[in-house]
């Protein structure tokens, strides 16, 4: 079997990319398609292999600015040559799932989401702060891109999505059906510590979407000790409004990474995401998570078993929440032992069996679980 790996882009190291190395793992031998790769933002070791980049990789600025470009991905992803593959495994978070591949070639997408910008555009632009001249250049071509991204959808054989939040984004604006497959999560990374500290922590990008703010509002009301682990460009923002109880420690090591987790009291998730790892990798450590209710942490926090909720996107309601948590409610071998279920081990036998049963029964004709563009 010949199979080929396609990813929207590789500009920064997020969950993402986490999804991928377990992928290239898998598929060692596969090679990846995407259309920009900037090796300075990701870890060495993807250096090493295979990354096919498109013509975009040679425009100015575009590693950092790739937004700007946005009406020019469709041709890219459709200027790949993957005539030579048995399989292509797709993994968008916007136009990888676009790829033209042969009649003869199974395409199965591994669907992060259907692309935010695109799909929930206002919201979008409100929330990253986009300037005045993109929000006036952009209307143009959300809507042609919106038809060549249903279009693109119908090219694909097998849908599979990250979550049941996905997945009902995909019937909704794809009108396809998809396999849930949770991302993997890697949990012997993380194991419990035999002293913990007095903290609450935040492990997250700083961007808007994170609402890393409602932590930090929070807990500066709070007065409760909270670590933030992460960068990002609101970085400067959220520490003009902390209180000194809030630390932010920035980038720190994965041993780093790890001692705090395991250290916390509590992990606080306050965005809203379609899965999201880090509740997980808490719980791998034996430590509950303070989640917003909605999104993917539906699926993954069990209340009053694995962690507890708070029901508006607020920061009087995180801190309601907070100000009633007690740890010693929870167990944490139970806690262990749930995050094994979302394990590197699990992903890899789910999706390879998956890949393996479709391939085994032949690629759909149009019309029955797939279309032609």
């Amino acid at each position: 079997m010949k199979l080929a790996i396609v990813v929207s882009w590789l500009n920064q190291y997020g969950g993402a990319e986490r999804v991928l190395e377990v992928l290239h793992e898998m598929y060692p031998s596969a090679p990846i398609f995407t259309s920009i790769y900037w090796p300075e933002a990701l870890p060495p070791e993807y250096r090493s292999w295979d990354i096919r980049v498109s013509a975009l990789n040679k425009l100015p600025l575009i590693k950092r600015k790739h937004q700007w470009y946005l009406p020019l991905y469709p041709l890219a992803f459709e200027g790949f040559d993957l005539g030579e593959y048995d399989v292509v495994l797709s993994m968008p978070s916007a136009f990888a799932h676009g790829v033209v591949t042969p009649a003869d070639t199974l395409h199965i997408c591994y669907c992060l989401t259907p692309a935010r910008f695109l799909w929930n555009y206002h919201t979008y632009v409100e929330r990253e702060g986009i300037g005045r001249l993109p929000r006036a250049v952009l209307p143009t071509f959300m809507k042609s891109l919106r038809l060549w991204d249903r279009s693109a959808a119908q090219g694909v054989d097998h849908f599979v999505a990250i979550s049941q939040v996905v997945r009902q984004r995909i019937a909704k604006y794809y009108r396809r059906d998809a396999t849930v497959i949770y991302p993997p999560v890697n949990t012997d990374a993380f194991a419990p510590a035999d002293e913990r500290g007095d903290y609450f922590l935040v492990v997250s990008r700083l961007v808007p979407y994170k609402r890393v703010d409602l932590a930090v509002r929070a807990f500066s009301k709070l007065g409760l000790p909270l670590y933030v682990v992460g960068g990002g460009r609101d970085a400067a923002a959220l520490r003009a409004m902390a209180a000194p109880n809030v630390r932010f420690l920035g980038q720190v090591s994965d041993r780093e990474l790890k001692g705090y987790v395991a250290g916390c009291r509590a992990l606080i998730f306050p965005g809203a995401e379609d899965f999201g790892l880090t509740p997980l990798e808490a719980m791998a450590a034996g430590r509950p998570v303070i989640a917003y209710a909605k999104g993917g942490a539906l699926e993954t926090v069990v209340e009053g078993v694995t962690g507890e909720f708070f029901r508006d996107q607020s920061a009087e309601s995180l801190a309601e929440a907070v100000s009633r948590f007690d740890e010693r409610r929870y167990d944490g071998t139970a806690l262990c032992q749930h995050a094994e279920q979302y394990s590197r081990r699990v992903f890899k036998q789910r999706l390879g069996d998956f890949v393996a049963s479709k391939l085994s029964e032949g690629k759909n004709e149009p019309g029955k679980d797939s279309g032609a563009r």
